[in-house]
């Protein structure tokens, strides 16, 4: 592992706490933050959960694959404000959850 790559990630799995909120799009990432009870979403809005992450695992290493045979995709779609609209719709049910526990 390439400490300065890795630097913040680890940072991040060693501070994170259950109940936390957790923006990346980092699927590795948020893998390893939410069986430590972790909120994970993207900045697309996307949350990442634990009975679905294995997918998004699998999807990305068949990525992965391809791109190391040279086959790229056009890269990701430009953020657009459906984007944004979804991530504010999932972090405000996210901070709902803290609300009732008030």
């Amino acid at each position: 592992m390439d400490s300065s790559k890795e630097a913040a990630d680890l940072y991040i799995m060693n501070q994170i706490k259950s109940g936390d909120v957790l923006v990346t799009q980092d699927i590795g990432l948020a893998s390893i933050v939410l069986p430590k009870g972790v909120y994970a979403i993207s900045p697309r809005g996307k949350e990442f959960r634990e009975e679905t992450i294995s997918t998004a695992l699998d999807f990305r290493y068949l990525s992965a694959k391809e791109r190391r045979k040279g086959k790229y995709g056009k890269g990701p779609k430009p953020f657009t404000s459906e984007d944004r609209e979804r991530f504010v719709s999932v972090f405000k049910k996210i901070l709902s959850n803290f609300a009732g526990d008030q």
